[in-house]
């Protein structure tokens, strides 16, 4: 008998990105035959200016290509459906391209063949290197070159591509020339694409098996929404992670809702259940569409809803600004990007541990923070090599969000600079890492905070007024008048001839402190301190202002030490010494 099911299609997910203008959009429409919900930009602005604004999708089935039938084990598929995720070009998009890159298998670049790189081309290349492990270079608008000089232009800036990729993940990836729409977006569609035959043939034998696991929560990436009167709202999107399955409750975590699923479509062909890489319609009961254009939807209680998190954070090298502590950032994690402030520290290793370099996998990342550990404050992100020579000393970063995120733990964070001209050159993208440690309570400030361990170096220095007895000093100029000493009773205090002591309390009225020297001072330091005392004559002590002791100590003065750390987050503000 016959088997009748259904043929079974692998979903192979990839990303359109390039700079605005590339004709990104034109090589989506040349690839697809059956464009989804949200394809080519129905945004009107859109239309108008000729560009993308938003996430458009499409896509093109094939047969499942030989080298795929071994991999695909007992899965057995009939054929490969590549889904399209046209990203927009247009720089002050840029968060859209981020969520659109955390979606994708494969990346496809599309440059310009008569301008080469460009700056939002160096920015998709950058998002692509955080997101995705494969990509193909498609140098579009060949039609635009000389006939007579063609393959000359194409062979030259196939090698530039080249040399740019030298240093990334996508070192010696496939590079291939074709003209998506000869003469223009205006020109009549009777002019045929150029190359695109053999782009497939190369899209074919690029595809892999993507790794697809059904397990776990659900985590969907929604980019449209629309009403169907009489059924419900429609979600379209692809599943990040798990699966969904028709009558499974879901979780739309920006409404703080859950809505049953009705019934589920993956290219408008019914289907009982998807599962993570799928792109999907799901039909859920009612809601307003308009409340949710884009964001996520999940099994109900799996995301974290954060108001400040740990994380891991990596300078990325074509950003020229500097990342100091107590600066603005945007923020994209998860699938929202918001405004947050930024403060760095590094971790403070015991002589037994090795170091402490950044993680290469997900479980190295996350065993790379704990409350335990102690911590120190940098005022900026360190650019300097570990000693051993494996690269920067991983380093992390309390990011303090202007309003709550909801993500996913663990998940990529990407911190830019939005705000800076979009027509300049500069690279926007500031710094990469992942989620370590997410903070849900509000009060995160008072209830968290005080468990994290990250503490600022003080120094403070002043010198011997006088001596007391041969164990007791006098000392000024560590502290000012309105100081409460009584917070740095007992600390010890090194002599700068070598004697250490401690503060037993204050002297009088002007920030002076009196210092005990246990094993007793040298002979040499009282001698010091004595010439000290006959070189400044009869009252000289009375006569001299505070301030010209301070801006002219004398040659011979002995001058007090004291370290001591703080940790930054204590309410108490207690002074620890090593």
């Amino acid at each position: 008998m016959a088997d009748l099911s259904p043929p079974k299609t692998l979903n192979f997910n990839v990303g359109v990105l390039g700079h605005v203008d590339s004709g990104k959009t034109s090589l989506a429409r040349a690839l697809s035959s059956t464009a989804s919900t949200a394809a080519f930009d129905k945004n009107p602005q859109s239309k108008e200016r000729g560009i993308t604004l938003d996430l458009g999708f499409s896509a093109f089935t094939v047969p499942l290509p030989e080298h795929l039938k071994e991999s695909c084990g007992e899965r057995q598929y009939d054929s490969l459906q590549f889904t399209l995720v046209d990203c927009p070009g247009h720089a002050s998009l840029i968060r859209t391209i981020i969520g659109g890159a955390q979606i994708i298998d494969l990346m496809m670049l599309v440059v310009d063949v008569v301008k080469g790189m460009q700056t939002q081309t160096a920015e998709c290349l950058l998002i692509g290197q955080l997101t995705c492990s494969h990509m193909i270079v498609i140098l579009n608008k060949t039609d635009l070159l000389p006939n007579d000089k063609r393959q000359a232009a194409i062979d030259k800036m196939t090698k530039r591509m080249h040399k740019t990729l030298e240093n990334t993940r996508f070192k010696g990836c496939p590079i291939i020339a074709v003209a998506a729409k000869p003469g223009g977006p205006e020109a009549p569609e009777t002019d045929e694409p150029q190359g695109i035959t053999e782009l497939i043939d190369l899209l074919k034998a690029q595809a892999f098996f993507p790794r697809r696991d059904p397990s776990g929560s659900l985590l969907m990436a929604v980019d449209h929404c629309f009403s169907i009167r009489g059924q419900g709202t429609v979600i379209t999107g692809t599943i990040l992670q798990g699966s969904l399955s028709v009558s499974d409750n879901v979780e739309i975590p920006a409404l703080k809702v859950t809505r049953k699923v009705k019934s589920v479509q993956i290219f408008r062909k019914p289907v009982p259940s998807a599962m993570q890489g799928d792109r999907v319609g799901v039909c859920v009961t009612q809601f307003d569409p308009k409340l949710l254009e884009r964001g996520v939807v999940c099994t109900p209680g799996s995301l974290l809803t954060l108001y400040a998190a740990v994380i891991s954070v990596q300078k990325i090298e074509y950003y020229r600004g500097a990342l100091t502590s107590h600066a603005k950032f945007h923020i994209t994690v998860g699938h929202e990007t918001v405004m947050a402030r930024i403060s760095f520290f590094n971790r403070v290793l015991l002589a037994s541990e090795d170091g402490d370099c950044n993680p290469t996998s997900p479980e190295q990342n996350a065993k790379s923070f704990s409350f335990d550990w102690e911590f120190h404050h940098l005022d900026e992100y360190l650019t300097c090599q570990a000693e051993d020579g494996r690269g920067e000393p991983q380093q992390r970063a309390l990011l303090e969000f202007e309003r709550p995120v909801t993500c996913p733990p663990l998940c990529l964070v990407i911190g830019s600079r939005l705000d800076s001209d979009i027509h300049g050159n500069a690279c926007r993208l500031a710094f990469h890492g992942k989620l370590l440690e997410g903070f849900e309570d509000k009060n995160y400030i008072e209830t968290a905070l005080p468990r994290l361990k990250i503490s600022k170096d003080k120094q403070k220095e002043g010198a011997v007024e006088r001596v007391i007895d041969d164990y007791t000093v006098i000392g000024r100029n560590l502290f000012k008048k309105e100081t409460n000493l009584q917070l740095f009773v007992g600390l010890k205090v090194t002599l700068s001839t070598g004697e250490t002591g401690s503060i037993e309390g204050g002297f009088g009225q002007s920030g002076k402190i009196k210092i005990r020297i246990p094993e007793g001072l040298k002979e040499e330091t009282k001698q010091l301190l004595s010439s000290s005392s006959k070189k400044k004559g009869k009252g000289g002590a009375k006569n001299e202002s505070s301030k010209s002791e301070e801006t002219k100590p004398d040659a011979q003065q002995v001058t007090i030490h004291l370290n001591f750390k703080r940790y930054i987050y204590d309410p108490q503000k207690k002074m620890v010494q090593s």
